[in-house]
């Protein structure tokens, strides 16, 4: 059996990294995902006849050179695909209460829509095309 997840959806926030002291470099996503919401086994529509979505965010965590690639070129409103684990955690916080958390470990991560600009040295301001494909659809 395998723990396997694959999500496709917009980054909530631009990315958050950090170092542990063993020298791991850790960044975190938020991902939304959506799909149509049903009633009665019919997709709901608004008044305007668009279906209506349910949205959920996952916690993504990326590790090491694949976290770094993700904190340089990956900013909020992104459309990524990911690819990995669901990971649950559990720990007892300050007032002693037991808590539980659900999160992605990524193993691979697809950029569906452009990131950031490249940083580019003698190019600053050039209207050089980004190397991401235009072809995906959304």
């Amino acid at each position: 059996m395998q723990n396997i997840v694959i999500l496709a959806g917009n980054i909530g926030a631009d990315p958050e990294s950090r170092t542990t002291q063993g020298g791991t470099n850790i960044t975190s996503i938020r991902l939304a995902t959506s799909r149509p919401r049903y009633k009665d086994g019919q997709v709901v529509r608004d008044a305007q006849g668009r279906r209506e979505q349910d949205t959920e965010w996952h916690r993504v965590t990326v590790f090491n050179g694949l976290g770094k690639t993700v904190q340089e070129h990956c900013t909020k409103g992104m459309k990524v695909l990911v690819r990995g684990r669901i990971h649950y955690t559990k720990w007892t916080d300050q007032g002693g209460v037991e808590r539980y958390g659900c999160e992605i470990i990524a193993e691979t991560v697809d950029f569906l829509s452009r990131g950031k600009p490249a940083q580019t040295g003698g190019n600053a301001g050039s209207n050089a095309p980004n190397d991401l494909d235009d072809d995906v659809p959304f």
